[in-house]
């Protein structure tokens, strides 16, 4: 019986990108059955290898972004490499790329020659503002990009400067999970055209797709000092907090009820005017985190669970790796890396609870078998390495 959490079993797909916003994409397609060849530099490849922590030889973002692809060494800069990769591309579904607009094309790659030689294929790039515009050739990286998107502009604290996230929002939210999309929706399309198309993905409009609440509720009339909006930490029901002992909870009780149930535990009139901005929030904001810096963490914790009020501890990584929720769903599978493994979260639409995810390649490891099953005799392989093109 065929695991429907395997869907795109047979889908093939060429990813050129590095770092994190094209990988992870391509972590999500091959989590969900897609196999994925990994083209990288001969010399060093995907510089995402080089930065630390390294675990058992690997870097450990690496080994969860790149966990069960293939990875081939060939040197587009080359023209033998150039020819090998227009070869590679008929016998491919997709193409993922990150670098700036243009660069395919001076390598004579661009998405339309591809399609020449693949009418079907979908070709997804990746790029910081999009293929076109102004600041299509700015450098830019996640936080450059939630600035540009207005996403700080209502991030607070507003009597400071924009909280940089924990998340990567804008290169995976913005970047990865919208080229996801619109490679699925590409290949949708095809299943009626018979053709692919380009897949335009610019992560600074994707993290403003994101921000959809605080800004259409600015331009739809309620424009308040960044960092004050209901869902920015504005209100004092929806913040976070420090407990007794140095740790924090999340608390979120937006309705009325979530409200209610929160201030009796913490001892505070339930008044509804706390749920709402303005400037008596000063007031009120004082008044929880009075009440919430006289117990720990772990008291409130245990508060909450019986008291239904929309309050959680912010738990460390090492907690939230062995939190109950997370064993019971299997949130983190274990990627091997050298004689170790490296817990690594599971695309929650893919793969299996409590799976062994399958591990990083090294550099170039597959650049033979890669060429092979487009048809390069052994011969044609060892001229490409001969040429400085691959290295095998």
């Amino acid at each position: 019986m065929t695991d429907p959490l395997r869907a795109l079993d047979g889908l093939r797909v060429l990813d050129l990108s590095r770092l994190l916003p094209g990988p992870y994409a391509t972590m999500v397609l091959r989590d969900l059955g897609a196999s994925v060849d990994k083209v990288e530099e001969p010399r060093g490849g995907d510089y995402m290898r080089a930065f630390p922590p390294h675990v058992g030889g690997m870097n450990a973002t690496f080994v969860g972004l790149n966990r069960g692809k293939r990875s081939l060494s060939l040197d587009l800069k080359k023209d033998e490499g150039r020819e090998a990769f227009l070869r590679l591309v008929a016998h491919y579904d997709v193409v993922v790329e990150s670098f700036r607009p243009g660069v395919m094309e001076r390598l004579g790659l661009g998405y339309e020659v591809l399609s020449e030689k693949n009418p079907r294929l979908v070709y997804c790039a990746i790029t910081g503002y999009g293929q076109d515009g102004p600041l299509s050739q700015r450098a830019g990286h996640d936080l450059n990009y939630l600035a540009r998107s207005g996403v700080l502009g209502i991030t607070g604290p507003s009597d400071g400067p924009p909280q940089v996230h924990g998340a990567q929002i804008a290169d995976v939210g913005g970047g990865s999970l919208y080229a996801v999309i619109g490679i699925l929706a590409a290949l949708t399309a095809r299943e009626s055209t018979g053709k692919g198309r380009l897949v335009d993905v610019s992560m600074c409009e994707g993290s403003m797709a994101m921000a959809l609440y605080g800004l259409t509720s600015h331009f739809g009339g309620l424009p308040l000092p960044r960092g004050e909006g209901i869902l920015m930490g504005g209100i004092a029901p929806y913040r976070t907090y420090q407990t007794k002992d140095g740790g924090a909870v999340a608390l979120a009780a937006l309705e009325p009820k979530f409200w209610r149930s929160f201030c009796k535990i913490a001892g505070l009139e339930p008044s509804m005017e706390a749920l709402a901005p303005g400037p008596h929030q000063g007031d009120w904001i004082e008044k929880v985190a009075a009440a919430i810096a006289e117990k720990t963490r772990d008291e409130w914790a245990e508060l909450a669970a019986a008291a239904d009020c929309c309050l959680e501890p912010v738990l460390t990584p090492d907690e939230a790796a062995v939190d109950p929720q997370h064993r019971h769903r299997g949130s983190f599978v274990d990627a091997p890396a050298g004689g170790g493994s490296v817990p690594t979260p599971r695309v929650l639409t893919g793969g299996s609870k409590g799976s062994r995810a399958l591990p990083a390649p090294e550099h170039g490891a597959q650049s033979q078998a890669i060429l092979e099953d487009a048809g390069f005799t052994p011969r044609e392989c060892e001229a490409l390495a001969a040429a400085g093109a691959t290295e095998l």
